[in-house]
Parts: structure tokens; sequence; C-alpha cells
């Protein structure tokens, strides 16, 4: 390993069925006014909503509701929700939902007592916390960011068609605690359950495509893409085997914990080209970076050949035998589009609303970034866009 580095992760974790009892512990530890963060009506149908106030009030909280946050938070909403955690003096945020409601509750809680217009210092400026941030708690229902321990927080700019994540850097803005029952993800649709798991798959893609040192974070992440390949084919073919979604969940949360981006670069260009398309069609994340990701990585991989044929070698156990390099990387590409297409993924963005008439404004909003193999240029962008389509 080459790179120097900290490492620090505060969140506490709850894993396991019947884990939502443990908001009993944790909660008398915060203040009395609590925001309760919430997405559509899923968590009131299937019950989580009604579990969750039950310990708010046994715990003696005042709960001021901020629900509907959608799979893409806006900063609309992100302006709302402000407004309301102010006027109720909201002292504790308690997310209940999937990654989006997450980040959503961490932009939250960076920007209730921020003077400045968030937007700009966040997400434009990229500038850390200047006011008191608020501690927030999560109760996961949907796999896929890791937003459950982790400082990231993506928000989308309609107007201007940019989505935008910034990870911060102050560990204040991790979650103080998360609980993750498997169980409540039992109920997602199939589309959702594979956007999820691609999501995760490539939250390790994008630290693993970067260097060329000898580094142990890559041999954790090539484990966790092995684990999460069986995972994802158990749970494909039965959506209710418990172990499967269980290794799924926890899997979800070390691919962005940061733990395996310690002591190298990380790329991320396929998260800026799948949020230029999210932003531009609000399609499901997981889905637009499965829509871009192989006509980027076929772009990149003669620039990290050695790693593509690590790849292959590790992760889909291609035989080098008797085969050039080029043929093994691309032979585990192919063994990636194979999973891809067995679990049902979007494969081109024209599936998610995207066109050809629509590529220079995607290209435009895409954030270029350093620390890959290849710096593109935007004509690179252009050409990767329009081969994904």
């Amino acid at each position: 390993m080459l790179g120097n580095f900290s490492y620090c992760n505060p969140t506490k974790l709850y894993f396991g069925k019947g884990a939502v009892k443990y908001l009993k512990d944790e909660l008398p530890k915060y203040g009395k006014n609590v925001a309760l963060v919430y997405g559509g009506g899923s968590v009131k149908r299937n019950g989580i909503y009604d579990e969750v106030v039950k310990i708010l009030a046994e715990c003696g909280k005042n709960v001021a509701e901020i629900a509907g946050v959608m799979p893409n938070p806006t900063l609309e909403k992100l302006y709302e929700g402000m407004e309301i955690a102010r006027k109720n003096n909201t002292e504790f945020i308690l997310a209940v939902g999937g990654g989006s409601v997450c980040d959503y509750a961490k932009a939250l809680a960076v920007s209730v007592n921020c003077e400045e217009d968030p937007w700009e210092k966040y997400y434009l400026r990229f500038e850390e916390p200047s006011c008191k941030t608020l501690p927030v708690g999560c109760v996961l229902t949907m796999v896929g960011t890791g937003s459950e321990m982790n400082a990231g927080a993506v928000i989308t700019n309609r107007a201007t068609k940019l989505k935008i994540g910034h990870v911060f850097a102050d560990e204040k803005v991790m979650p103080v605690f998360s609980v993750l029952d498997p169980a409540y993800t039992l109920t997602l649709p199939h589309y959702q359950m594979v956007a999820g798991i691609y999501d995760i798959f490539n939250h390790i893609c994008e630290q693993y495509f970067s260097g060329e040192d000898d580094n142990t974070s890559d041999y954790i992440a090539e484990g966790l893409m092995r684990s999460l390949l069986h995972s994802s084919r158990m749970a494909n073919k039965d959506m209710n085997d418990y172990e499967a979604r269980s290794n799924i969940m926890w899997t979800a949360t070390w691919a962005l914990n940061t733990l395996i981006s310690r002591g190298k670069t990380t790329d991320w260009e396929v998260h800026m080209l799948g949020q230029a398309v999210g932003a531009h069609t609000d399609a499901t994340h997981g889905m637009t970076l499965s829509a871009v990701s192989l006509a980027y990585y076929r772009h990149i991989m003669p620039y990290g050949l050695k790693k593509f044929v690590r790849f292959a070698q590790n992760v889909w156990g291609v035989d080098p035998a008797g085969k050039t390099d080029e043929e093994v990387a691309n032979e585990g590409l192919a063994a990636l589009e194979g999973w891809m297409r067995e679990l049902g993924l979007a494969m081109n963005i024209t599936e998610l609303g995207a066109d050809e008439g629509m590529i220079e404004a995607i290209a435009d909003s895409t954030l270029i970034m350093q620390g890959g193999y290849r710096v593109l240029t935007r004509d690179e962008v252009v050409k990767i866009l329009k081969e994904s389509l």
C-alpha cells in the first residue's frame, strides 16, 4: 500500500431481525424534538412506520414529520425540510427508508443551522459545515447506497439538471447509529432489489479500478464482489431468501463505509455519468449506473489493463491460459455483462428515457473525476454516452 490515510467511522450498527427495538436504547441519548424523515407510503403499508412511531412515543419525543422524500432527493425538498426542522426546533433527525432518505437526512443535518444557501456551500463549493450539525439516526429499509454508515449526501437540482453528491470529511455527519433489519427489505419489488444490488457492486468497482500498487483494500473489494455475486443470484431466484438478503445488506454497508478506499485513489466516473443521466430522466440510480458501466469500462480498460485482468481472474474465475491480457480482460467484462442481464438490469440509457438528442445536455451535467485510469475529455463523455444508448 502506497497511500497514507486516516480512518474513523463512528456509526454504531444494530443488525438482524427485530433490531428496531434498539431504538429504545439510542433515542434517549438525543434531544426531545425529532424530525422523522421518510419517503412514500411503503413504510406505512408494511408497518415499519407504526413500529418506529410507537417507539418514539414511548421515548417521549416530540415528532415533526418530513414525508415524501423522493428517490432522487431534490433541492426544493431540502429547503422544505429545513423550514419544518427550524420551525420545530429539531434536535435529532431519524431517517426511515432507503439510501435516498438517509442521504436527505444528512443533507438536512448540515443545512438546518446553515446561514448560507446549502446548495452553493456544500454542492458547488464543496465546503464543510461551519455551523452546528444535527445528529442523524437511520432505520434502513432498502439496501444499495451504504448511506447508513458514511457521510455522503446526494441532492438533485432540477433547475440546473445537476445531481451532485458530497461526501463530507467531518465524521459528525455520519449517522450516529443505524438499524439494519434484512427482513425490512423483503417487500421491495424485484426492480428495486436488483437496482440496489448493482449500486452496491458499482460502489466497489469505483474504488477498485484505480491504482497499480499491491493494496489490501483491493483484496477486500474482491471478496465483497464475490460474496455479492453469490448472494445476488440466490436472491434473484428467491426474493424471500433471508440469508441472501442479509448478506446483500451487510455487503452494501461495507462497500461504501470508506474502508476499501483507504490507501488508494478512487474513480467514481460511472457515478458521474449515471447521476447526469438520472438528473435528466429521474431514473432509478442503480439502473443509471448499469446502463453506462459497460461502455465506460470498455473505454478505460486499455489504460488499466492489469487491474481488468485481475478482475477477470479473481472475481469471475476467468482462466488466463493461452490468452492475451486483452482477451482475459474482455472475458471478464463479458462475464459482468452476463450477470447483469441475468439479474434484469437496465443495459442502456434508452431504456431509462434518454435519447440521442439529450446526449449533449447529459454530457454538460457530467462531472469529470481525476482518480481513475483515465481522466475523460468531454468528447469521450459524449462517445461513452452514445455507446450507452
